[in-house]
């Protein structure tokens, strides 16, 4: 059962380098079009940094975050968001392109897990270096906040990093699945991207709530950056945030999985 194991996990590394390899000379071939967003991708994030600055102008504290906690946390968000473009966003995005297309009935003929194919078939390799970017704003706020992590933080908060990266790609594979029914779902996958931006706000700064409920529970934004971003600062109030966020993780990943296998179930193709 290992050696069985073992080998279908090789393949499917062997697969996804060929998978990357290709994505890799897809955009070296359209050299222009992958720099200009590049640049597009860092002016954002700079309006996002000025934004902050200019509101520090005005206040020394957001309830208990100073100014470069603030920045540290827009650059984990940042972060976190960038890696999940480059592994997952594009896959998700054209999975209503393949319903309606009917390409997805090549796909399901594939002797490979059919999830796997159509998450991580496209790589985005310039996401990878604005990550790069995000990293160094960290690095700068930390800087700036006499804060050294140890190596148990950064461990922490890499492995945190993971789960949001995971929460983002599960909600948004769950809402691309929607195709299944209404043949187009960009405009639902495209709405829940803009709510990133959540990601990036301290937590603290809202009021107990039902807004603060929805989006710790139901769509938890505002885990995903928040508890890397404390464990990073040494700012985490209880272990339960870590908790909360593992298992908000796990269950994003079982209600997109459930949806997935019910979605395929009915799936008849595009030619019947």
């Amino acid at each position: 059962m290992k050696d069985r194991d073992s080998h279908a996990l090789a393949r499917m590394a062997g697969i996804y380098a060929v998978l990357c390899r290709n994505s890799i000379v897809r955009e070296m071939n359209f050299k222009v079009n992958f720099l200009l967003w590049l640049v597009v991708e860092v002016l954002w994030f700079a309006l996002q940094l000025i934004f902050i600055s200019v509101i520090y102008e005005h206040t020394e504290r957001i309830a208990t975050w100073s100014k470069y906690e603030v920045i540290l946390l827009v650059g984990a968000s940042h972060f976190i968001q960038q890696i999940f473009s480059a592994l997952f966003l594009n896959n998700c995005v054209n999975l209503s392109e393949l319903v309606r297309t009917g390409k997805l009935d090549f796909l399901l003929l594939l002797p490979v897990n059919t999830r796997f194919i159509i998450s991580l078939k496209q790589l985005d390799p310039g996401a990878f270096i604005n990550a790069g970017t995000a990293v160094a704003v960290m690095v700068y706020a930390l800087h700036r906040l006499g804060t050294v992590p140890g190596a148990l933080q950064i461990a922490g908060f890499l492995l945190l990093c993971g789960a949001g990266v995971m929460i983002h790609y599960s909600l948004m594979f769950l809402l691309s699945t929607i195709s299944f029914w209404t043949v187009r779902a960009q405009g639902i996958v495209w709405g829940y991207y803009n709510l990133f931006n959540l990601a990036r706000l301290p937590d603290a700064a809202f009021r107990p709530g039902v807004f603060k409920v929805v989006f710790t529970y139901a769509l938890p934004m505002l885990l995903v950056a928040n508890v890397p971003t404390k464990v990073l600062a040494d700012k985490l109030g209880s272990p339960w945030e870590i908790a909360l966020l593992l298992l908000m993780t796990a269950a994003c990943y079982a209600a997109s999985a459930l949806v997935w296998r019910v979605s395929v179930q009915r799936y008849t193709s595009a030619s019947s």
